[in-house]
């Protein structure tokens, strides 16, 4: 029965934002453990390799379409090709999302509409869409990544921490909605973990910085997501919902 509890068989899976990082590895982890998985982000060449990464030495169903929820209809669009493809959706996992920085005197409205349409706009009609089944099913699992930044602030961050804050309450406010049909919401917040965006981008102090923020003294490794989200996914957490699952080190548990 243990075992039980973590499998996904006949399960199927929508990750947004899939093609790398953390997305890839959560989309791994659930073919590993059963379902079969459509992946989606904006870029083409990286889908086709993740897809074939995902479903390596597996027999899973490994799906995967090009499509920008930064746009009004790529929500509709991907809801639509996610039926068709999986058939239905148990599991879905809205990760796809964007930071650009900017201090608040120098926030624009287009780098803020685009943030406000990705991470949080594109989420609620993605999952508006998908509730439906779900619901008719009577079993369901949403996880909406979040961050560390959701729940305390970074200078030039107000964007990003707006909307990965907001993500929570939608959360929060979706499990009331969705408890009495057997479908959970909830929110995964990582920390510092060491995926291809920041490796590039942050000088080896600045990584210092965050590593020594942690309890482990150290950036997380990508697959150490794998767990938390397929905790969240199975029924393993049938009870677990409305809640934030934070991931990240013990970064949040250091005040000073």
């Amino acid at each position: 029965m243990t075992t039980n509890l973590f499998d996904l068989a006949g399960k199927k899976a929508l990750v947004t934002g899939g093609s790398r990082g953390l997305g890839k590895v959560m989309a791994r982890t659930f073919a590993e453990a059963g379902a079969d998985v459509m992946i989606t982000s904006r870029h083409e060449e990286e889908l086709r390799a993740a897809a074939g990464d995902i479903g390596q030495g597996l027999h899973r169903n490994v799906p995967w379409l090009v499509n920008d929820l930064g746009k009004p209809d790529g929500a509709a669009t991907l809801a639509r090709e996610a039926l068709a493809k999986l058939g239905k959706v148990d599991i879905l996992v809205n990760n796809a999302g964007t930071n650009e920085p900017q201090p608040i005197d120098q926030v624009t409205d287009d780098a803020w509409e685009r943030m406000i349409q990705l991470n949080l706009s594109g989420v609620m009609r993605l999952t508006r869409a998908l509730v439906p089944g779900m619901k008719e099913r009577r079993w369901g699992r949403i996880i909406h990544i979040s961050s560390v930044l959701g729940l305390g602030g970074k200078e030039g961050r107000n964007g990003y921490c707006a909307t990965k804050s907001a993500l929570i309450g939608f959360a929060q406010a979706s499990s009331l909605d969705l408890g009495p049909f057997n479908v959970t919401v909830n929110c995964i917040a990582p920390g510092p973990f060491l995926t291809d965006l920041p490796g590039k981008l942050l000088t080896d102090a600045q990584k210092k910085h965050f590593s020594d923020r942690t309890a482990l003294g150290r950036w997380g490794k990508p697959e150490e997501i794998g767990g938390s989200a397929l905790l969240l996914a199975s029924e393993a957490g049938s009870y677990i919902t409305g809640s934030v699952l934070l991931v990240d080190g013990g970064c949040s548990a250091r005040m000073l």
